[in-house]
């Protein structure tokens, strides 16, 4: 404990990282705010009763993602899903078409040029998902007043308002906090449902008469911290590939010489791969649910897959998670350029030669290193599933592994390492007094990271 407060006290000993924090924190403040102000002509209390707790299929992952901002149809209803949306689009675009490939190549001009790109397109993804979500998620018992084109004009004029002020808010973390803005605002809206999922879980279920207790619930937990340490090991682990570099004289210094590592991940898909699977899943569900009808087999097909709890469903949603994950490392990582940036630089694999033959040889470590990550990556993903076939509650049980707790768990580390360099530079001791904490992208240089 006395720790602990050490390290606290270190950390507001820091001028600069005091008000870092503290500007992370207000603008934090301001986005929950914002996400519990309803858009106007919208009673919340109809709202709520229509929606339930809002927390199944694919509008359920975005309702937790917004932090519930989504079910409570607030001026912050989409968050920031829309910018995450346009920021994949602008991730495929650099890979297939030549003008943004090349902007991905300009360094910081052409990265600025790409982030205006995506700001743009962010609003025109908004504007165009803002009427569905208004007509499919506020029913006419929850308005107050007429509904109209007006209604629906100002409604989505707010919405799209809402996003680009959480964008900005995201930006603004980013340059006047700590850690990732985006991310932070996503983090914050999954642990908003922390404390509803825990009351629900411990006097909801397991303080009843047969649901065993306070020593099951305590069981829940350490299996719970178990499985985020599993997920820990996924997030960091890493593959380094050693690469040297020529020497090069020039006066009377050596330059170069030194051996670098090129870190390859064993989860270098992240979380992409889940939602991939999850949005793949739901579409086709909706389309058998409407052919429901018309025979006795669509019947049982749609039965079959939307129980999320289910032997086929989550068989089916694995080999989805283990297939996407190849497909996404194979467009994040471009073995050719690495290896030609590699041997631009004057660096080499020792024993490969540069060029092809580099490109064929980390193809090689990417593919072994995948297998393992995706399976890992699937048991993650059902671990909530599991969680339900043991009598967890449904809220508490998605804490238990997928996209929650990937991000969570990637959003912290990269946090944490973030205020440790801050402390290692002002020469006070880490977070943990042995080893230290790695961040998801140690990046130094084109493709190649510092031992």
């Amino acid at each position: 404990m006395r720790n602990l407060i050490n390290t606290i006290k270190n950390i507001f000993a820091i001028e600069d990282l005091r008000v870092r924090i503290l500007n992370t924190l207000g603008f934090l403040l301001v986005y929950r705010i914002g996400s519990y102000i309803v858009l106007p002509g919208v009673d919340p209390n109809a709202l709520a009763a229509a929606h339930g707790n809002g927390d199944s299929g694919i509008l359920g992952l975005i309702n937790i993602f917004a932090g519930g901002a989504f079910s409570r149809a607030a001026i912050f209803g989409l968050g920031i899903m829309p910018y995450i949306s346009a920021s994949i689009v602008m991730q495929l675009l650099g890979i297939a078409v030549p003008y943004f490939q090349k902007l991905q190549k300009e360094g910081t001009s052409g990265q600025k040029k790409i982030e205006r790109y995506t700001r743009v397109l962010t609003v025109f993804v908004t504007a165009f998902q803002a009427p569905g979500y208004i007509a499919s998620q506020i029913p006419a018992s929850a308005m107050t007043g007429p509904v109209g084109v007006f209604f629906y004009i100002r409604s989505t004029l707010i919405l799209v308002a809402g996003t680009v002020f959480v964008m900005w808010l995201g930006e603004k973390i980013t340059d006047k906090g700590i850690g990732n803005g985006i991310s932070l605002i996503i983090m914050v809206g999954i642990l908003a449902r922390l404390p509803f999922a825990f009351t629900a879980e411990l006097f909801g279920n397991r303080m009843k008469s047969d649901g065993g207790g306070l020593i099951v619930f305590l069981v829940e937990i350490v299996f719970l911290v178990l499985v985020v340490m599993a997920t820990i090991l996924l997030v960091q682990g890493t593959r380094k590939i050693p690469v040297q570099f020529a020497k090069r004289i020039v006066g009377n210094k050596q330059y170069g010489g030194a051996r670098q590592f090129i870190p390859l991940k064993v989860n270098a898909a992240g979380v992409m791969p889940i939602i991939f699977a999850q949005a793949i899943m739901f579409l086709p569900l909706t389309v058998f649910t409407s052919l429901s009808g018309t025979s006795t087999a669509m019947s049982g097909l749609v039965a079959t897959f939307s129980n999320i709890g289910g032997f086929w469903y989550n068989l089916t949603f694995g080999l989805m998670i283990v297939a996407f994950t190849y497909f996404y490392t194979a467009v994040i990582i471009n073995s050719n350029q690495m290896a030609e940036e590699m041997k631009r630089n004057g660096g080499f694999v020792p024993g490969i030669k540069p060029g092809k033959k580099t490109a064929e040889h980390i193809d090689a470590v990417m593919s072994r290193i995948t297998l393992p990550g995706s399976v890992f990556l699937a048991c993650v993903a059902i671990m909530p599933a599991i969680a339900m076939q043991f009598k967890v509650d449904n809220q508490f049980a998605r804490f238990y592994g997928g996209t929650s707790l990937l991000i969570l768990v990637g959003v912290m580390m990269d946090t944490l390492q973030q205020i440790e360099s801050y402390l290692l530079m002002r020469h006070y001791d880490g977070l943990m007094k042995t080893g230290r904490i790695k961040g998801r992208t140690s990046l130094s240089g084109p493709g190649v990271a510092a031992a």
